[in-house]
């Protein structure tokens, strides 16, 4: 619940101005200025009864200097600390970076035959395999990672696992092939995460060399179990980074792929690596044209309440995972916040009892 401050004690606009969820305690504040009249009162009440004295300055030199304005800062210390309290009351809620619940990172990286190409240094598979090692350095230890490589087909390269070196390993068997099916990894991904779902790996991955025949490209992947479909992006548990170079040229649609990973409520960060106007590779005696589809990889993000990023170089890309890696492990959430303002409430207090004894011998 919002609270509208009095005019005469605005919040800063610099500092965030967080909720409470008991409001009506806040206008105890209102006792605040009573209280800094009650001892302007008392302070005057104490400079006349010195008046009565025959001789202020026989009164003067028998006190010494006076304290000057160290009599002031323990009261107002004091007064801090009350507001601090009176604030820590009313139950503030703020939103704050904390350490994500995610457990579960799938990161589905092209192999197609473009990711050879040279335009990223040394060239885009070797710039993205180099960029995801530095990613899993970058994760904490608690967070669990799968691999998946797909070109013309999609398959595990590695389940989600905690050791790093299981996924390094992985990542460097990487081998290039033909086609690229975008779809196929945002399924064979999910079904890594929802083992029990009933996504089955054989009849989506198109994988020839088990026997697979495959399956036009305007065909829907096979029904799945029923469930409740949840909102996008609410599945904090897990999360899939795609990264591709090229244009999808079989297997599912990515699309429908898509809204699969959004029903349950999985977030799908899509990377653009390579050229995005199109660009003729050739090698080993034959060409190909290539294009990064932008504009499906956008929407595959959309659609899951991610984001899409485009890395047109081997700094861009390391640039990408750097942020998605403080993106995955640290989440903005609207949390209750009362003990850092009573915290700060009791060191107030403390410190002007503190400097009251220091300085005089008594507690305020």
């Amino acid at each position: 619940m919002n609270f509208s401050w009095p005019a005469f004690m605005q919040w800063p606009a610099a500092i965030p101005q967080p909720n409470f969820l008991w409001p009506q305690l806040l206008w105890l504040l209102l006792a605040l200025p009573l209280l800094v009249l009650l001892y302007w009162w008392l302070q005057r009440r104490r400079k006349k009864l010195a008046v009565r004295y025959a001789s202020l300055a026989i009164v003067k030199e028998a006190m010494g200097r006076g304290p000057g304005w160290r009599r002031h800062l323990p009261p107002l210390l004091l007064l801090g600390a009350l507001a601090m309290m009176l604030l820590a009351s009313a139950r503030p809620v703020a939103v704050v970076a904390l350490p994500s619940n995610q457990q579960t990172i799938i990161l589905a990286m092209d192999v197609s035959g473009s990711m050879r190409a040279t335009d990223v240094e040394p060239n885009r598979l070797v710039a993205s395999q180099n960029a995801a090692k530095a990613f899993l350095k970058e994760l904490p230890r608690n967070v669990k990672v799968g691999i998946v490589a797909f070109a013309g087909s999609a398959q595990v390269a590695q389940l989600p696992t905690l050791n790093r070196e299981d996924l390094i390993t992985a990542i460097d068997r990487f081998q290039l092939q033909r086609a690229t099916a975008t779809g196929n990894a945002i399924v064979i991904s999910l079904a890594t995460l929802f083992p029990n779902a009933g996504i089955e790996l054989q009849q989506l991955s198109f994988d020839r060399m088990r026997g697979g025949m495959g399956r036009s490209l305007d065909q829907r992947p096979p029904k799945q179990d029923e469930f409740v479909p949840v909102p996008p992006g609410s599945y904090s548990s897990a999360a899939v980074i795609m990264l591709t170079d090229g244009q999808r040229t079989t297997g599912v649609d990515p699309l429908e792929a898509a809204k699969m990973a959004a029903d349950r409520g999985v977030r799908i960060y899509t990377v653009g690596v390579g050229t995005v106007d199109g660009e003729t590779i050739g090698f080993e005696g034959w060409s190909m044209r290539v294009r990064l589809d932008e504009d499906t990889l956008k929407q595959i993000a959309h659609k899951t309440a991610a984001e899409y990023y485009y890395a047109g170089t081997a700094q861009d890309l390391q640039k990408v995972y750097e942020n998605l890696s403080s993106r995955l492990t640290l989440e903005k959430k609207e949390t209750e916040v009362s003990a850092l303002f009573a915290l700060a409430g009791a060191l107030l207090a403390l410190l002007a009892g503190g400097l009251s004894m220091l300085w005089f011998g008594r507690i305020v």
